[in-house]
């Protein structure tokens, strides 16, 4: 397989850490580089090692290097997982918006910044870093004029698109805290996170394009606000001619952005004050508001973004996330752009209008790097290579997975079709609470091995190590245990919003003196990890993660349902879907109805990916004397695995498990049948 290294830009940026030009050193056994891979090969072992060894020496040359200051920082990190205290940079000061326009635009203000690859193909629009920060300091005016002071949080209810990128960075740039909320959630969902952040100010779009469809944002924004007594304004762009409703509080975005000044004074900020929040499943029914800062948090993503990518300058990156996930965040915007480079910004689908679209789009738009989930690999995968080869995708160099592992089949499918055996394929572990890819098969030593599937080698300061049930660590290869992380890097976040003690007994209550990341592992014997999934109760949809207590709190408010527990369970396109099994009062009528109902609800409060795949009613649930329900049962017994559920010792009534798994036969057979 031909690959690339650490990359020209690189190898220069970490040589010159040690003062020295980068050593050669052997090439480890596997893949070769490809005929013709720049440079010489770089020295991973050596700076992974002095990363962990010495993170101040590492990470302070890189910050002063890579990042434009205001004020320098004093020192380099304060950090204490005990506490769960987290500083980098400290006494620095700088602006995020500046380090990812400004220092571009006054080298190169033509450059092209994003390509917003609209729904329907062949309509794209090239934005340079000189419109983008016109536009970027118009709606800092704006934002200003309305009220919004540093340290405000402002909620983006967006698609994906150069407004939104614009939006993000206009908060930067004033100080404010921008929260983006995917823009496929419910009102429900989108109230629950403005009222958790206290948002002054929404901004929308009238409404969606995705896959051809109309997607109503503004009705969803409406209701949203209605339970909402902290919104002062609703910021609503145009992206379709069609009107909506524009009340009292509704003010027009593109037209009061005209009036505005193109300059906005950045505002001087604190490595440590607040970038931006963001809210992600947890195992309890409340989404938590993870909060990143600036100076680390910038660096690390533009870092990752370099390394892991082998971006060099004049690439065109791909990145298919929407910005209302942290994937978005940190390789669509912030990374990207903090390096100057050209990012792609994907409305669409990868299925419209045909199955071709993602390669029709490399083709067009010369895209060198692929970033995107392996549930679109899978769903692709099905519909034939023909749709790929059908495009050239000769200026693909490296292809990656993000959002969950990838399974071999589809890692041989983007490797030999896609990438035609020749782009380095790098399927990057990380979370929204890291901030950016914490392990990824690149950088490596120049030409290492590729294992398929598998996540291999921790990013420089990323110190993994494995954990047995009793807390201890497990030493050596060919093993498994919960995935910690035993040192703070610059990318993580700092706290949940509002909640420390949460945090605290999130992350680091579980094995003391780690981060743990929910996540399992494996190491083998050469030393490379491979992720096996969640161990908490989050399951991960398409490369979304969702509480499985959200989805049964949706439900659990139904009249008709006292109980209901939820699990993940494996699916062929999806990764995981969700299968709920549910407890119905006696004196419940109409089922097929109340399951309709249930359906709905969770769609309403969440999402619509969130509905449960399956929904199996049941006569009660698998307890334990204590009263907690035992999901790893329910997981096996869907998963065929029922020989073998072993101790149930600390069930209240093991007859249960035979009652569960008689209506579940009961309805396998009303499937077949109905087929």
């Amino acid at each position: 397989m031909a690959v690339r290294g650490l990359g020209r830009c690189a190898r220069r940026l970490l040589g010159s850490l040690c003062g020295r030009s980068v050593q050669s050193v052997p090439q480890l056994r596997g893949v070769r580089a490809a005929p013709g891979a720049a440079g010489q090969p770089g020295s991973y072992q050596a700076q992974s090692a002095q990363a962990a060894r010495d993170p101040a020496a590492f990470w302070g040359p890189l910050a002063q290097d890579t990042l434009v200051w205001d004020t320098p920082y004093h020192t380099v990190w304060d950090c204490d997982f005990s506490s769960g205290k987290i500083g980098w940079f400290l006494g620095g000061q700088l602006n995020v918006s500046v380090n990812c326009l400004d220092q571009h635009v006054q080298k190169s203000p033509e450059s092209v910044a994003l390509i917003w690859e609209r729904d329907e193909p062949g309509t794209e629009v090239r934005i340079t870093y000189r419109e983008l920060l016109e536009t970027t300091c118009r709606l800092a005016n704006m934002l200003k004029r309305h009220g919004i002071c540093r340290g405000d949080r402002v909620a983006i209810y967006m698609p994906v698109s150069p407004l939104a990128v614009a939006a993000m960075l206009a908060c930067a740039r004033i100080g404010a805290v921008h929260t983006v909320v995917f823009a496929g959630f419910s009102a429900e969902s989108l109230a629950g996170r403005i009222n958790d952040a206290k948002c002054k100010v929404v901004i929308t779009f009238n409404q969606g394009l995705r896959g051809g469809r109309v997607v109503e944002l503004k009705k969803i924004v409406d209701e949203a606000v209605k339970h909402c007594p902290t919104i002062q304004h609703v910021l609503v762009a145009h992206r379709t001619d069609n009107k909506v409703h524009m009340g009292h509080r509704d003010i027009p975005l593109e037209q009061e952005m005209a009036k505005e000044d193109p300059v906005c004074a950045p505002e001087s900020m604190g490595s440590e004050d607040m970038l931006f929040l963001l809210y992600t499943s947890g195992s309890t029914g409340t989404p938590k508001g993870l909060v990143h800062t600036q100076a680390g948090y910038l660096l690390y993503a533009a870092l990752t973004h370099r390394l892991v990518f082998d971006y060099q300058p004049g690439d065109v990156f791909g990145c298919v996330a929407d910005i209302g996930w942290i994937t978005g965040h940190s390789y669509v915007v912030y990374g990207p752009l903090c390096n100057g480079a050209t990012s792609v910004l994907f409305e669409s689908t990868p299925v419209y209008p045909d199955p071709g679209r993602y390669w029709e789009t490399v083709q067009r738009l010369k895209i060198n790097q692929f970033y995107g989930a392996p549930t679109a690999v899978r769903l692709l995968l099905k519909y034939g290579d023909s749709w790929v080869k059908k495009y050239d995708r000769s200026s693909l160099r490296t292809l990656g997975s993000v959002g969950e592992p990838i399974n071999f089949e589809a890692w041989e499918w983007l490797h030999k079709v896609v990438g035609d055996s020749r782009c380095t394929l790098v399927d990057t572990w990380w979370q929204t609470e890291t901030g950016g890819i914490c392990i990824a098969p690149r950088p490596s030593e120049e030409g290492a091995e590729i294992l398929p599937g598998m996540a291999m080698r921790p990013f420089f300061g990323i110190v993994p190590v494995l954990m047995d049930e009793k807390g201890e660590i497990v030493e050596g290869g060919n093993v498994s245990g919960a995935l910690c992380l035993s040192q703070a890097w610059p990318g993580m976040a700092r706290t949940i919003y509002g909640d420390h003690k949460r945090f605290m007994e999130a992350y680091f209550k579980p094995y003391p003196g780690h981060y743990f990341t929910g996540d399992g592992a494996y190491r083998t014997e050469g030393g490379y990890y491979q992720i096996t999934g969640r161990m908490d109760d989050v399951i991960n949809i398409s490369g979304h993660r969702l509480g499985t207590a959200e989805i049964e709190d949706a439900m659990a408010n139904h009249p008709a349902v006292p109980e209901t527990a939820v699990i993940g369970y494996p699916h062929d396109i999806k990764g995981e879907v969700a299968f709920a099994f549910i407890v119905l009062k006696d004196d419940t009528g109409d089922t097929d109805a109340v399951l309709k109902e249930l359906r709905s609800a969770v769609a309403t409060k969440i999402a619509k990916y969130a509905v449960p795949d399956q929904i199996l009613v049941v006569k009660r649930l698998p307890k334990t004397r204590s009263g907690k329900v035992m999901r790893r049962l329910l997981r096996k017994i869907i998963t065929g695995r029922s020989q073998d559920l072993g101790d149930t010792t600390t069930l209240e009534d093991p007859s249960v498990i035979t009652e569960i798994l008689s209506a579940y036969q009961k309805y396998k057979d009303k499937q077949a049948a109905s087929q």
